[in-house]
């Protein structure tokens, strides 16, 4: 007797509605028979006190607990309040509040350990990759002394953010004052790291579900490997220890769809820099032959069945 096919899913995308990844996705949801459904993170609302429903969260689409998983996706800046509501309406469906048991990839503690770059890289080191020395103070004058305890050729970051947005190579000490200067009337966080040479270099790990695939970028003109900044991608093979380092690294921050980015260094092995809970895939798409999207798709539903089996 045959074995009658698998029901199909419903799935909720949380980002922007439009785009190459919202459009990618819906198309690998279409070839497998599922549906997926984009909102927006502004969208999303909240209904408490319910005797029938004690917890509600809504979105442009309906209800979130319609879907049997959710890809968590870009979550556009807003105030604090508003970023906290987003993040505690994440944590009410992973910790099971709406009253049924809805798959979350990726998971909101994932999400602000790896979007943190502080938090990435201290878990990194502290689990004995190298990383690039990095300081991470909070005024001017901390600001200039790791600069010149770093070699005064640096690479200043925010500490949030991502696609290569807000970084600067200075070395300079008078550019370095006047940049400090202005982070520090902007309230941030600022973050020094040491420039490792040649920059321009490094490798992705694009980790989904059980599949590791691997991308070299490389770009000649700017420091940035970013392809948003000018880089071009080439395929790489990853090798069983690879594949199993890239998703050692995944597990260690909650993570199922992520990046694991490890950096070229002239003077030593590659270092890790950063682990990207919310890749983009468009540059590796282009030398991959497979569909990530439907890779990505694969591990949503693979993660829903588990979860109910």
């Amino acid at each position: 007797m045959n074995a009658l096919p698998a029901a199909p899913m419903r799935f909720l995308m949380l980002g922007p509605q439009q785009g190459w990844h919202a459009e990618q996705l819906r198309n690998a949801a279409r070839r497998q028979g599922h549906r997926l459904d984009v909102a927006s993170y502004e969208s999303i609302s909240a209904q408490v006190g319910n005797p029938a429903m004690p917890v509600t969260l809504s979105g442009e689409s309906g209800t979130l607990s319609q879907y049997d998983a959710i890809l968590t996706r870009t979550m556009p800046g807003a105030s604090m309040e508003k970023i906290t509501f987003r993040l505690a309406a994440l944590h009410a469906i992973a910790d099971n509040l709406l009253g049924k048991s809805i798959v979350i990839i990726n998971p909101p503690r994932a999400l602000e350990l790896s979007i943190d770059k502080f938090a990435t890289l201290a878990r990194l080191a502290a689990a004995g990759y190298p990383t690039p020395p990095t300081r991470i103070v909070q005024s001017r004058g901390e600001a200039m002394r790791a600069f010149e305890e770093l070699g005064s050729d640096c690479i200043v970051k925010p500490i949030f953010g991502g696609e290569g947005r807000g970084v600067m190579r200075i070395c300079d000490p008078q550019l370095a004052w006047y940049a400090f200067s202005t982070l520090d009337q902007m309230d941030a966080v600022l973050q020094i790291q040491a420039f490792i040479k040649p920059g321009g270099k490094d490798t992705r790990l694009l980790v989904v579900g059980n599949q590791v695939y691997g991308v070299r970028r490389y770009n000649p003109n700017s420091f940035r490997s970013n392809v948003a900044a000018g880089a071009t991608c080439q395929k790489i093979d990853v090798d069983d220890a690879t594949a199993a380092m890239a998703k050692r690294i995944a597990a260690m921050f909650g993570l199922v769809f992520a990046s694991v980015d490890l950096i070229d260094n002239d003077h030593g092995p590659q270092m890790y820099l950063e682990v990207n809970a919310i890749p983009g895939w468009k540059g590796a798409q282009a030398v991959i032959d497979e569909s990530i999207a439907d890779a990505v798709l694969t591990a949503l539903i693979d993660q829903s069945r588990s979860a109910v089996a």
